[in-house]
């Protein structure tokens, strides 16, 4: 008994029976291997600790998530879905280079979006020095456009480039090679375009040429939009609708007008709010190209099978403009099952544009239009030619975009404590004087302003024929153009006096011979010529708009399709002088926004009478400017255009 009671000593408890036991049957060992796992005996052997401290740590935390694993599961759910949308997002916002995760990335397949700027520029200036031999300052200049471009998107040697290409194309067939030397032709064709310019931009073409003023913008905004690529509301229902979904965006060319515009600024958004977007250009013709790449918006460049391949594996397929009718009825013929998930984005109002794309129109899913005028006026000619439309339809107008709205003082996603509302508001009043300073004007002169395609639709013509008419009758009641009011009289203050100010210069959709006639007319009136300026195309627009006192919208024919640069000239509190029809009938107010006159000729002489009405009265401007801004506020931000959108966005794409 001693033993047994020294060994009970030396074990402490272990061998104490337990008074929870009530069967007589003890079994008292040295190992607790015959004793139950789930006992207190085994568990008092095998741990150091008390019975309390144990259920006080591990027994708790480790029983509650076995008993808890839905939540264990959701959690680990919440936090991969968390790591996806971060993933995404930086994707989606151009991170992809260096860096990313520590590490650069590969190029997709070869070519990337800088390695096909960077070789479209070397093509043309290869194509450069065949065609402009011995001409050596044109040739030192494509080659600092080069080395420029290699710089800035930091691309490989194009020697690397040929090569990857070279291997590919030996796999192909001849047929292959063939189309992909066309396809190199046609951008020589459209960078030898570019390079030569039928009327070269200079002062001694046009008289007096001024702009762009890109860099006053940057030195007194103290901002520039290359600072920024996308600012999603996610908190809207757009985002909620392109997140992780695939689009394709269909160009009918890169011109610096409404549709290409429009269509660049749509892609950005969609990258910003996490979509995959790819674009097809149909026609190169145009200068939006290198803005594109700054926005990292994937251009492909066959039209034909990558692109129909590209179509296949998307959300939604959206065309901007009836010239890519063509594109439409291509793919649709490759992929019949295809047209259920195209929306037409129909951005013009002519009947030439009609008759080109009448035959698909009942193949796509959604027609979407600009404006009322515009759907019934198509409408209307798919009644004359007896078709049903069963293509559903759509309304949504254009917007002021918000690197426009921040510089006009509008409220917009880049305003921030330090950029707010009336900052900006001061700032662009600096900014007015100083494009106006380096413009020659005066306090006393009043810019008219448009700025659009130069060609017949757009009647330049016209309104410098106003203008003249107008110079003329000053002319003759005053035997001068410009005076001052004589000091006795109650006021005090210089008369205004007219300016015209001409855009856009150099784009590619002017139509040459219109330009020349215009050119003409100002050479046989030089009292005309003294008071006409012309800017180049640009897309930095915000000093032009803040520089300006009136715009004119003066689009001929069934007028203008809605009118993307009437809204932002009211966004920055500019009346609007415009024809009485199309779009612009939908947006300008009579005698509230802006005056409405008639077409064509009819309208030359009301024209002229509006001007100098806004001419002698500064205050009317003033109020009529303050409207129209008010307008552009309750109807046409980015916000009101996107949430039309995702309605579309809804009743196209199938839910996930």
């Amino acid at each position: 008994m001693e033993e047994g009671d020294n060994r009970g000593d030396l074990l402490g408890n272990v061998v104490r029976p337990s008074s929870l036991r009530t069967s007589g049957n003890l079994k008292i060992t040295l190992s607790g291997k015959s004793t139950p796992r789930g006992s207190p005996p085994f568990r008092r052997l095998n741990s150091s600790r008390t019975p309390r401290r144990e259920g006080r740590s591990s027994g708790s935390s480790a029983q509650w998530f076995r008993s808890n694993r839905l939540v264990l599961w959701l959690l680990l759910i919440t936090l991969w879905a968390y790591a996806g949308f971060y993933v995404q997002s930086r994707w989606a916002h151009g991170e992809r280079k260096e860096g990313f995760f520590g590490r650069g990335s590969k190029p997709n397949d070869g070519n990337s979006d800088s390695e096909e700027i960077h070789s479209r520029g070397m093509i043309a200036n290869d194509t450069s020095l065949e065609v402009k031999t011995g001409n050596d300052k044109n040739q030192s200049t494509s080659k600092n456009i080069d080395v420029v471009l290699a710089k800035k998107e930091n691309v490989v040697p194009s020697r690397r480039i040929v090569k990857k290409k070279s291997k590919r194309s030996g796999r192909g067939s001849r047929s292959k090679t063939h189309g992909k030397q066309k396809a190199t032709a046609d951008v020589k064709a459209t960078e030898i375009e570019e390079q030569e310019p039928e009327i070269p931009k200079r002062n001694t073409s046009y008289g007096l040429l001024v702009g762009p003023f890109g860099s006053t913008e940057d030195r007194i905004l103290e901002w520039s939009p290359e600072k920024r690529s996308g600012s999603c509301d996610r908190r809207a229902e757009f985002a909620r609708r392109v997140w992780s979904r695939k689009f394709l965006l269909i160009f009918h060319e890169l011109s610096m007008t409404g549709a290409p515009l429009s269509m660049m600024e749509l892609a950005t958004e969609l990258l910003s709010c996490g979509a995959t977007v790819s674009a097809v250009v149909v026609s190169k013709k145009g200068g939006l190209m290198p803005e594109l790449v700054r926005r990292r918006i994937k251009i492909l460049d066959d039209r034909s099978n990558l692109s129909f391949k590209t179509a296949m594996k998307a959300d939604l397929v959206i065309a901007g403009s009836a010239v890519c009718s063509s594109w439409i009825e291509q793919y649709i013929a490759h992929f019949p099952a295809g047209s259920s998930h195209i929306a037409w984005w129909i951005m013009e109002n002519r009947r030439e544009y009609f008759d080109r794309s009448k035959l698909i129109l009942n193949q796509v899913k959604m027609l979407v239009f600009l404006s009322e005028s515009q759907s019934k006026q198509w409408q209307a000619w798919c009644a004359e030619e007896n078709i049903n439309l069963n293509s559903q339809l759509a309304l949504v107008p254009l917007s002021v975009n918000d690197e426009l709205a921040f510089v006009a003082g509008i409220a917009c996603s880049l305003n921030t404590p330090s950029f707010g509302t009336e900052k900006m508001l001061e700032k662009r009043r600096i900014l007015r004087n100083a494009v106006r300073e380096e413009m020659g004007l005066k306090d006393s002169d009043m810019l008219v302003m448009t700025l659009s395609s130069i060609n017949a639709g757009k009647g330049q013509l016209l309104l410098l024929e106003s203008a003249h008419m107008l110079l003329e009758q000053e002319s003759s009641n005053n035997d001068k153009i410009i005076k001052l009011v004589s000091e006795t009289e109650s006021e005090g203050m210089q008369e205004q006096t007219l300016k015209v100010l001409i855009g856009s210069v150099g784009s590619k959709s002017n139509k040459v011979l219109y330009v020349k006639a215009m050119l003409s007319f100002l050479s046989q009136h030089s009292n005309l010529s003294k008071s006409v300026l012309w800017t180049p195309t640009t897309t930095r627009v915000a000093s032009l708009y803040s520089a300006a006192d009136v715009y004119v919208i003066n689009s001929q024919g069934l007028g203008e399709t809605f009118g993307r640069v009437t809204i932002e000239a009211m966004a920055f509190g500019l009346p609007v002088l415009g024809t009485d029809a199309g779009g612009t009938k939908d947006i300008v107010e009579h005698n509230v926004t802006g005056l409405l006159y008639p077409l064509g000729r009819p309208g030359v002489q009301v024209l002229s009478e509006k001007i100098q009405f806004l001419l002698k009265n500064p205050s009317m401007r003033q109020e009529m400017g303050m409207r129209g801004r008010k307008k552009v506020e309750k109807m046409y931000l980015k916000r009101h255009m996107y949430k039309k959108f995702a309605e579309v966005l809804f009743r196209c794409m199938r839910i996930k």
